[in-house]
């Protein structure tokens, strides 16, 4: 079974499964037909990044191997190891350090390239913290089109192309889109963009249209077992549990191997919200709403989904197919009380109302008006 093998590499056989799409890249590399944009497009955790990384890899290679990869040991497979090749061009969201200063990607090229190798499938929550500024929104600035306009005006200096490898196209802002879409329309004839996206109907229209899409499908539970049990060593009970919570996200499946502080957190935040909204305790839920406010802005965000990854549980433990629920052990220890309480006359209404308080968050609503809201409609749909 592949894992990732160490700081940096990403070869093929590197990322687990994904053997369509790996030939797909192969092919297209080995005809010299790579799309001027290739838009690599699936979920969160599906190793869309480290496809692209090793398709640049693969492409810049001199010498590849008989089963269709990169050498590992060409200078340029050694460049890409040692994040070095210099026809590569990583780009991706990022927060400003200074008011009315320029914001680019190279401002924060060291603690990428620490990501890539601490979270080599791309988890969000992990990048916020690199940024130290978990209550930020990162996006792709003006800045970073205008650099990259600049960068690739120049010829490719060792390789027949240059390669752009953006992740997350859907942050890009409007006026940064618009500078790059005759870029993107019309490259030079040495350039070529991947792109990595974890939400295509986010991505502005006019850079969607451009691109050539390539769907990366969400890892089955049965091969993120697998992965778990061949590349983290263990138990294949234990990566059979962990794989049915993860729907298909490695970075999940890895975050669960130990259960998280966070997730204790949003599990008891959640059971504080229900008992106290079916006690009417108001008193108690304006405290909670302080307590969820002062998770900031993403963390609070992911901890709306989890509600509704938990309502959603719940209402499915209702129709007794243990094999759809996707509980751990304190979760389904709740849950078997409480699930009677979400039904088809709330569900969907409650569904509603910690999407509308998702909503709100992310444009910056007042959190604690807005988890105090969400409180008080839950008093009244747990009553039906």
């Amino acid at each position: 079974m592949a894992g990732v093998s160490g700081p940096y590499t990403m070869l093929f056989s590197d990322i687990p499964f994904h053997d369509e799409v790996k030939q797909r890249l192969r092919h297209m590399v080995d005809t010299d037909k790579v799309p001027h944009a290739l838009l690599l497009d699936g979920p969160a955790g599906s190793g869309k990044f480290a496809l692209a990384r090793a398709l640049a890899q693969y492409i810049h290679c001199t010498n590849h191997t008989p089963d269709g990869d990169s050498c590992a040991k060409c200078p340029s497979c050694q460049q890409h190891q040692s994040f070095n090749h210099i026809d590569t061009i990583f780009s991706f969201p990022v927060v400003k350090r200074g008011s009315g200063k320029a914001t680019i990607s190279d401002d924060y090229i060291a603690e990428f390239k620490d990501f890539l190798n601490e979270s080599p499938f791309m988890d969000f929550e992990s990048w916020l913290l690199k940024l130290d500024n978990e209550n930020a929104q990162p996006v792709i600035y003006v800045d970073e089109a205008a650099e990259l306009v600049r960068k690739l005006s120049y010829t490719a200096h060792s390789s027949k192309y240059k390669i752009v490898i953006m992740w997350l196209p859907e942050r890009l802002k409007v006026e940064a889109a618009n500078k790059l879409l005759k870029l993107i329309e019309e490259p030079f004839s040495d350039t070529k963009f991947i792109l990595c996206t974890d939400n295509s109907r986010l991505i502005l229209p006019t850079i969607y249209s451009r691109t050539q899409r390539v769907i990366v499908k969400r890892y089955t539970d049965d091969e993120v077992r697998d992965y778990l049990i061949h590349a983290q060593g263990i138990s294949a009970e234990a990566a059979q549990q962990i794989a049915k919570l993860a729907e298909g996200n490695l970075n999940r499946a890895i975050d669960l191997i130990s259960l998280s502080k966070e997730q204790d957190t949003y599990l008891q935040l959640f059971m504080d919200l229900m008992r106290k909204a079916y006690q009417r305790d108001v008193a108690a839920l304006k405290r909670w709403a302080t307590d969820v406010a002062n998770l900031k802005r993403e963390r609070e965000m992911k901890f709306l989904d989890y509600c509704a990854h938990m309502m959603r549980e719940n209402f499915i433990l209702n129709l007794h197919v243990p094999d759809l629920n996707r509980l751990n052990p304190m979760e389904a220890q709740f849950s078997s009380r409480f699930s009677p309480f979400i039904n088809e006359r709330n569900v969907l209404k409650l569904f509603k109302c910690v999407n509308d308080a998702r909503a709100d968050i992310a444009a910056n609503a007042n959190a604690k008006l807005v988890n105090f809201d969400l409180a008080i409609k839950t008093i009244l749909l747990l009553k039906q």
